[in-house]
C-alpha cells in the first residue's frame, strides 16, 4: 500500500515499533496485520488480520500504533478501535473505542498503562479524543476531546501523577486532570498552550516536560502553566528520546545523535555526533551498553563506553 500524497515524503513503510514479552515478539505490518513470533527463532506462532476480523480496510497512513504487551496480553489501536489480544494465541479478548478513528481512519498514537486516580488503566489517544479504558473489560472510564488538524493526534500520552499531557498538530498543548468519586471519573482541562507537537513524544524530568515541536524546535514546558521556559533553534522534523534521569539520548531524523542534560534554565547538549546520512525516523533503542539506530536502509549498533572519565559513544 501507499500513503496519501501529502505524506509520501515520509515513505510507505512500517511505522509501528515491535514489542517483546514472554519470549514473543509482536510485529505489526504496514497493512492491518499483526503477528506473534517466537523470539528465539522467528517462527510465526499466530497471525491476526484485523481487516478480515472486523471487516475494515487498511488505515490511510498504514498501521502506525505500536503494540503494548502486558500481563500476557497485547493492546493495540487498529483500523477501527482498540483491541486486546492474547499474547499466546492472538485471540481477541475485547474490542473498544470503535468509530473513534477520525478523519481518514486509523490511529497514530500508542497506548500506555498507568495508575491514575488510584486505578490502573489504559490511556489511549485516538485521532479525536483521549480516553481511559479498563484493562479487564475494555470499558471507557473517561474521555476528553483533543482537537487536531486532520486528526493528527500522534503523541503517546504522557502521565504525570493524575495529570496527562498531550499535544497535537494544529491543536496546541494540553494538560488534563483526572479525578474519581467512587466509580465515577471526571476529567478537566487545566491549561491549553499554543505550542504544537507533531510526532515526537516528550520526556519528563522532575515534573518538567521536554518536547520537540511541529516548528522543529525543542521546548521545556512548566507543567503548572504550560509556559515555555526555554526554546531552541530548529532541528529536524522528528526526534526520539530515551531518558535516564536528567541524561537524555536524542536522535534527530537527520541522523544526528545527541547527549543532553535536562534542566529548566537552558538547553544543554553535552555531546553529539552524526551517525547516518540516511533518514533516522525509527525510535532510538538502548539495551545495556548498546545503542541501536534504525536508519532508512540498515541498522547501526554503537557501544556506550563507561570505562573512561568522559562517557563516549564508540
Amino acid at each position: 500500500m501507499t500513503v496519501p500524497f501529502f505524506a509520501a515524503a515520509n515513505g510507505s513503510w512500517i511505522r509501528s515499533t515491535p514489542a517483546f514479552a514472554d519470549g514473543r515478539l509482536f510485529v505489526a505490518s504496514m497493512e492491518d496485520v499483526m503477528v506473534g513470533l517466537d523470539a528465539t527463532d522467528g517462527r510465526q506462532i499466530w497471525r491476526k488480520d484485523f481487516r478480515k476480523e472486523f471487516g475494515t480496510g487498511n488505515q490511510s497512513f498504514g498501521f502506525a500504533c505500536s503494540p503494548l504487551a502486558d500481563g500476557g496480553h497485547v493492546y493495540v489501536q487498529t483500523g477501527d478501535g482498540l483491541v486486546k489480544l492474547s499474547g499466546k494465541t492472538g485471540d481477541i479478548v475485547w474490542r473498544s473505542l470503535t468509530k473513534g478513528g477520525g478523519m481518514m481512519g486509523g490511529a497514530f498514537s500508542s497506548p500506555i498503562i498507568a495508575e491514575i486516580a488510584g486505578v490502573r488503566q489504559l490511556v489511549v489517544q485516538s485521532r479525536s479524543k483521549l480516553s481511559g479504558v479498563s484493562l479487564d473489560e475494555g470499558q471507557e472510564l473517561w474521555s476528553v476531546a483533543v482537537p487536531a488538524f486532520r486528526g493528527m493526534n500522534i503523541l503517546t500520552p504522557t502521565v504525570i501523577g493524575d495529570q496527562i499531557f498531550t499535544s497535537s498538530y494544529g491543536g496546541g498543548s494540553f494538560i488534563f486532570q483526572v479525578s474519581r468519586n467512587g466509580d465515577a471519573f471526571k476529567v478537566s482541562e487545566l491549561w491549553k498552550g499554543k505550542n504544537e507537537a507533531y510526532m515526537s513524544s516528550p520526556v519528563v524530568e522532575n515534573g518538567y516536560i521536554y518536547v520537540h515541536l511541529r516548528n522543529q524546535r525543542v521546548v521545556c514546558l512548566d507543567p503548572g502553566s504550560g509556559k515555555a521556559l526555554w526554546t531552541t533553534k530548529p532541528f529536524g522534523k522528528y526526534w526520539s528520546m530515551v531518558a535516564n534521569g536528567s541524561s537524555v539520548l536524542a536522535l534527530d531524523e537527520r541522523g544526528d545523535l545527541m547527549l543532553l542534560d535536562l534542566n529548566t534554565e537552558e538547553f544543554v547538549q553535552l555531546d553529539g555526533r552524526h551517525v547516518s546520512d540516511s533518514s533516522t525516523w525509527a525510535h532510538l533503542a538502548v539495551a545495556g551498553n548498546q545503542i541501536f539506530v534504525r536508519e532508512l536502509n540498515g541498522l547501526l549498533t554503537f557501544g556506550w563506553d563507561t570505562a573512561t572519565p568522559e562517557s563516549a559513544v564508540r
